[in-house]
């Protein structure tokens, strides 16, 4: 029967049925077609209700609401300018200053297509203007942005520990090395990309002049309070002073004293818009949530994780080709299946296996995250594609050739992270110390 029922799973995915409800229906169908399975109906939407009845769980929407008002708000365009002024004019300064802005846009809103939405439908017309190629700038965007679920405060990051038990605090402190590094490698291609192809000097010397002709004060402090913001979300966190749940609640209220006070960029009447994006937003993240959760469930009670952990352990005797075939796994359902039930499904699955090998459960974590995050950059499912395709106008798979050389060095970036726990356990461990 669990064969069966993956595969009813399966095909529904690949019939473009909604993950909600084919999570939803794979879970109901043991109760529907045994009835000697020990479970009914009800125990499943009990644990469907129960799976999203979590504290922690509140931090999701508050940090999607922070992202959409900061996103409204325009802080992506105060961001941009000042890493701009700082290094427009060098090689490559201004897809550096892109990379850089998806760096901590993403250390606000939490998420991907969040970021590339916000990131790109400022950047993408400006770096056309700069006389950059378009469909290496939306390229560039797109795999960029992928850094909004791998910088804290991240979305996955929450449901990760929800599914695993792992400290949401920790998770945040280990994605902040991997997210520079593979921002740092993101922009060495983009180094070697525009010294290959040149750049308009011309047309970016006479935009990054305005911006130096306002002077750096007036720049710096122009986007002071948006540079604070992932100051204050972690700072609240790491502290001491907040739970991540809290500090997504300040968040907001600070996001909001920002665009409406302080930059006035979002209007009392822009916020009803606003409130609607979030929920429109979040919904379909909670309903996949609770299914997910049921399914996990029914997956525990028909031995599937002891299965499949069974099989893995006898196939593979190492922990390097655990980790390698584990990745390989994560890689290929990033490209057919959303994060978050990605996360909540395999979880709970995968992490007694690489538990057995020693392998940290948020060392395991972040190996997780960064891989689902390639997926948002790789057809069919790629998220992230479809966002910059729709903002640009790019055919997705024009982006996603671009996008070829990019995705090559985040995979790289993968195995370091993955073969070398310290990347991700340095801060969580320097921390435990003091």
């Amino acid at each position: 029967m669990t064969a069966f029922i993956m595969i009813v799973f399966i095909v529904l995915l690949l019939l473009a049925v909604p993950v909600g409800l084919s999570v939803g229906i794979a879970s109901m169908l043991p109760s529907l077609l045994s009835d000697s399975f020990t479970v009914s109906g009800v125990y499943i939407l009990r644990s469907a209700l129960g799976g999203v009845n979590s504290y922690p769980l509140l931090a999701i929407p508050m940090f999607v609401l922070s992202g959409i008002i900061m996103s409204k708000g325009g802080v992506s365009k105060k961001l941009f300018e000042v890493f701009s002024y700082f290094v427009g004019r060098r090689t490559a300064g201004i897809p550096c200053a892109v990379v850089i802005t998806c760096l901590f846009f993403g250390a606000i809103s939490g998420s991907a297509p969040a970021t590339v939405a916000a990131v790109g439908s400022m950047t993408i017309p400006l770096m056309l203007d700069m006389g950059y190629d378009k469909k290496f700038s939306v390229a560039l965007v797109a795999v960029a942005g992928g850094l909004g679920v791998i910088i804290p405060p991240s979305i996955p990051f929450i449901l990760y520990a929800q599914a695993t038990g792992a400290s949401v605090s920790d998770m945040f402190l280990a994605g902040i090395i991997p997210g520079i590094l593979i921002a740092v490698i993101l922009m060495g291609y983009a180094w070697y990309y525009c010294k290959k192809h040149g750049e308009d000097k011309e047309k970016i010397n006479a935009i990054v002049g305005e911006l130096h002709q306002r002077g750096f004060f007036r720049v710096f402090f122009s986007s002071f309070f948006a540079l604070l913001t992932p100051v204050i979300i972690l700072g609240c966190i790491y502290s001491g002073v907040t739970s991540p749940t809290e500090a997504a609640v300040i968040a907001v209220f600070y996001s909001l004293i920002i665009s409406m006070f302080v930059y006035r960029t979002l209007k009392p009447r822009d916020l009803w818009g606003v409130l609607r994006e979030a929920v429109r937003t979040f919904c379909p993240i909670l309903f996949i949530l609770a299914a997910s959760v049921a399914f996990s469930r029914i997956l525990t009670l028909m031995h599937v994780p002891q299965t499949v952990s069974a099989w893995m352990t006898g196939a593979f005797t190492t922990r390097f080709t655990i980790l390698l075939v584990i990745n390989l796994l994560l890689l290929i359902v990033g490209m057919v299946m959303d994060t978050s039930p990605a996360i909540l499904i395999l979880a709970p699955i995968l992490m007694p296996i690489v538990s057995s090998y020693g392998v940290d459960a948020v060392h395991f974590g972040i190996i997780m995250v960064v891989n689902l995050a390639i997926g948002f950059v790789t057809p069919p499912i790629g998220v992230n594609l479809f966002v910059a395709s729709s903002m640009s106008k790019v055919p997705v798979m024009e982006i996603a050739k671009k996008a070829l050389p990019m995705i090559v060095l985040f995979l790289i970036a993968q195995l370091l992270i993955t073969y070398i726990p310290q990347i991700s356990l340095l801060l969580v461990q320097a921390l435990e110390v003091k």
